[in-house]
């Protein structure tokens, strides 16, 4: 038996209930798969039926303000998904009249879509013959093949691209393409992968030679940056306090956040009170200032350490434009932010 049936008929037998699995609908099928991007289903799937309960058509979420989409989205991570889940929904819905392009050159066009996510819904919803190529499927590749390119190199990515495209199957390729990311996740994992009872066992080169702890080969990252991160916490006389949005292409781009200090090195309260946003916005005027937390709450994103303060300042006067405090929840923040407004319970 090929490698493909042997694939498609392991899932047959072994595949989870999943609701986007159910449909061929490619706005489903597109959310999915961009909220799956760097995260595991179980943490996925709250986020897709929130999403799809609250944005039922692509019109919906075209319609929604960037604001809505992103406190939805908040928890996700690696938030410029969402903005670019946003953009083109617009797209789709107000320059292609909500219908998606139905093959994988034309889905390539649009923002946020890379040859994975074209590739799936191109196979997934128009049954074109389209790989898809994720971490998954680079894992079971690479080891049942026994080949030792970097899946991250630019050697490994079209080798692995041409690997796929000879295997799938013209008859069933979405199905092909969901089977064998199935099969990296359930079967062939990451770590402890089930070879005992893998069908294709007998045939796995890694296995064969002692290869399956050390497939896939990836090339090293990249140096993790780290930063020091001083949050000021200002609360006033009226329980009212200070939220800003942050701009530029850099992390967290749109999201909300306490007014923030950035230092080189830990910062001292001396540090806080002489930084140009402390004198902006407390000045000389009558003032407490109290750390939080003693110890730096680290927050890891993929190339940088967040080292971060939560300075609490105490003004004796009302401040001119601040928010109220029992609103703060109602902003779309970073997750280190919602875990510190959940922890202080303003």
């Amino acid at each position: 038996m090929s490698f493909s049936k042997v694939i498609l008929q392991w899932y047959a037998q072994n595949k989870r209930d999943l609701p986007w699995r159910k449909t061929k609908n490619p706005y489903h099928i597109w959310l999915s798969e961009i909220m799956l991007q760097q995260t595991r289903v179980e943490q996925g799937m709250p986020y897709y039926q929130a999403f799809i309960e609250a944005y039922p058509t692509v019109f919906d979420l075209a319609n929604a303000h960037e604001d809505e989409v992103l406190k939805l989205w908040q928890g996700l991570g690696y938030y410029s998904r969402a903005r670019n889940l946003h953009s083109t929904a617009k797209k789709v819905a107000f320059e292609l009249a909500g219908n998606f392009p139905n093959n994988f050159n034309e889905l390539l066009k649009l923002k946020g879509i890379g040859d994975y996510t074209a590739s799936a819904i191109a196979s997934f919803c128009f049954n074109e013959a389209a790989p898809v190529v994720d971490g998954n499927v680079y894992r079971v590749l690479s080891r049942y093949f026994g080949v030792a390119i970097a899946i991250n190199s630019t050697e490994g990515i079209k080798y692995f691209k041409n690997l796929a495209q000879e295997l799938i199957p013209i008859k069933e390729p979405g199905t092909y393409n969901q089977a064998i990311m199935e099969f990296g996740a359930i079967q062939c994992k990451p770590k402890n992968p089930s070879c005992n009872n893998c069908p294709l066992n007998n045939s796995c080169i890694a296995l064969r030679d002692g290869l399956v702890e050390k497939l896939p080969v990836k090339l090293k990252k990249l140096k993790v940056k780290q930063r020091y991160f001083n949050y000021l916490i200002i609360i006033d006389v009226n329980n009212t306090t200070i939220l800003e949005q942050r701009t530029g292409k850099g992390i967290w781009q749109n999201l909300f956040e306490f007014p923030l200090v950035e230092t080189q090195t830990e910062a001292t309260a001396k540090d806080i009170m002489t930084s140009e946003k402390f004198k902006l916005i407390v000045g000389i005027d009558a003032f407490e200032l109290q750390l939080y937390n003693q110890t730096n709450t680290v927050h890891k994103l993929s190339h940088q350490h967040l080292h971060t303060k939560f300075w609490i300042v105490t003004l004796n006067k009302p401040l001119k434009e601040g928010i109220p405090a029992s609103e703060i929840k109602n902003y779309a923040v970073p997750v280190l932010i919602a875990n510190f407004v959940n922890e202080f319970n303003f």
